[in-house]
């Protein structure tokens, strides 16, 4: 394959490994660097593809690659090192110490959105959280099962609008 038909073959397959970028980066800057990076990666080795196999594969197994070691940098760079005679690594786990006040908190403010619910929502929303398929709970509200989901999304919404304060 010359130079021109890998182009062309690599411009083609690049559309549909933007979406697989931003499944893994969730950010819409850094999954266009990791775009960027795998085509990069893909033509400056294309001498290692071989001539009758999937491109696209190869091309996610790069991309899948350059994320993995772009995670792993990171986390050693954010890894800060204690160089005194104890050796300790600063953020180590077995230094941090667990208090259950924010938690009691937080569970506060979970039991109040679900209160705040209306019962025709917060009944389905309840049951799928303790483990019950669709269709028992279409089954034992005796209503539709595209009901069921349907009450179940807008609970998720009402109670992901009434949690705003937790995201990230």
């Amino acid at each position: 394959m010359t130079a021109l038909e890998f182009s062309y073959a690599l411009n083609q397959s690049t559309k549909a490994l933007k979406p697989f970028a931003l499944r893994l980066t969730k950010d819409g800057d850094d999954a266009a660097d990791l775009l960027q990076d795998t085509v990069l990666k893909a033509f400056t080795h294309r001498e290692k593809f071989s001539d009758g196999t999937n491109l696209k594969a190869w091309m996610y197994t790069i991309m899948k690659n350059t994320f993995i070691t772009n995670y792993q940098k990171l986390v050693k760079r954010k890894t800060f090192i204690d160089t005194t005679e104890n050796l300790h690594f600063i953020n180590s786990s077995a230094a941090l110490v667990s208090n259950a006040g924010e938690s009691s908190f937080i569970m506060q403010d979970i039991q109040k959105a679900l209160t705040c619910l209306d019962s025709v929502f917060r009944e389905p929303f309840l049951m799928y959280f303790h483990g019950f398929k669709y269709h028992e709970i279409a089954d034992s509200l005796s209503i539709p099962i595209g009901t069921v989901k349907n009450r179940i999304h807008l609970a998720r919404k009402e109670l992901k609008d009434a949690l705003k304060m937790y995201q990230n």
